[in-house]
């Protein structure tokens, strides 16, 4: 429903800005009855629009005429602000004592009118509805999160306490010293054992790799015997190649890849890379690591 007030002359504000959005108003409500009003609704409310538009166009000049007043230059800026004063206070009086009065009463104007703020209301609450949605899977997704990590957390606490429960009954033990002292020197024999396979790992491996497969300037030798002409820089063997690319992965772990230089001899680094052994980097082909077994 659309209201307005009726003002007396010099009481009422009016700017072009004013005058602008009453116009609009008129446009909109008339763009409303003629898509589904009759035609005498229309002309009704565009007739009191008009009214009301002269009316407010009367005050203006009122206004205009009591502002071309002539004012000393001292008491100018006083003046000004005390007609303003006055001008407030009476509109403010206005607006107090009369009550609002309806623009139109034709049903059809105001059925449109009402089934227009309807639907701008309703689509405000679809908005809310979408956005409370939206807030309160957000919610559920956070929550289920925290019960998992407060789950997890259960379970270490609990675990934590079963482990200090059974320390606490070992400690009142006359045989625990002893008991220490013995898993003590049994991991201490299992350390030496591992340390001994490991060196015959290596010493293993050595081996197989020195009669598999020789430094490349001893194979060159063997198929070119003929030839007398030496390779400017001194190629690795393949134990080297692995040692290096073992050592960059356990030192670097981040950054595991070495950089394929002319040391490197490129039978070598094709067996390495077609059985798997070592990958190359997927932006620099110049660059491999070996392969994570340990993973």
């Amino acid at each position: 429903m659309v209201l307005r007030h009726s003002a007396a002359p010099g009481a009422l504000r009016v700017t072009p800005r004013n005058g602008r959005r009453e116009a609009a108003m008129a446009e909109c409500l008339s763009e409303i009855t003629n898509s589904a009003g009759p035609v005498d609704a229309k002309e009704e409310l565009l007739d009191e629009c008009q009214s009301i538009w002269k009316e407010m166009e009367e005050y203006q000049r009122k206004l205009m005429l009591l502002r071309t007043e002539t004012l000393l230059p001292s008491d100018a800026k006083l003046s000004l602000l005390m007609l303003h004063w006055k001008a407030l206070t009476a509109e403010c009086r206005q607006w107090q004592v009369k009550s609002p009065e309806i623009i139109s009463t034709n049903p059809d104007v105001l059925l449109e009118l009402g089934k227009e703020e309807l639907q701008k209301v309703k689509n405000d609450l679809e908005m809310v509805l979408s956005a409370v949605r939206s807030k309160n899977k957000k919610l559920e997704e956070d929550l289920k999160r925290e019960k998992q990590w407060y789950e997890e957390q259960r379970e270490v606490i609990a675990t934590l306490t079963k482990i200090e429960e059974e320390a606490k009954t070992q400690v009142g033990q006359p045989s625990t010293k002893s008991l220490e002292i013995k898993e003590s020197s049994e991991l201490k024999n299992k350390i030496m054992k591992l340390n001994i396979f490991k060196n015959e790992l290596l010493s293993t491996l050595n081996e197989f790799l020195d009669e598999h497969f020789p430094p490349p300037e001893e194979v060159k030798n063997t198929k070119n015997k003929n030839s007398s002409t030496k390779p400017a820089v001194k190629l690795l063997a393949l134990k080297e190649i692995l040692e290096s690319l073992i050592n960059k992965l356990i030192t670097t772990p981040h950054e595991p890849y070495i950089t394929i230089n002319e040391s490197f001899w490129p039978p070598y680094i094709e067996l390495l890379l077609r059985y798997g052994i070592a990958l190359r980097h997927p932006q620099d082909a110049r660059r491999m690591r070996l392969q994570a077994f340990h993973k």
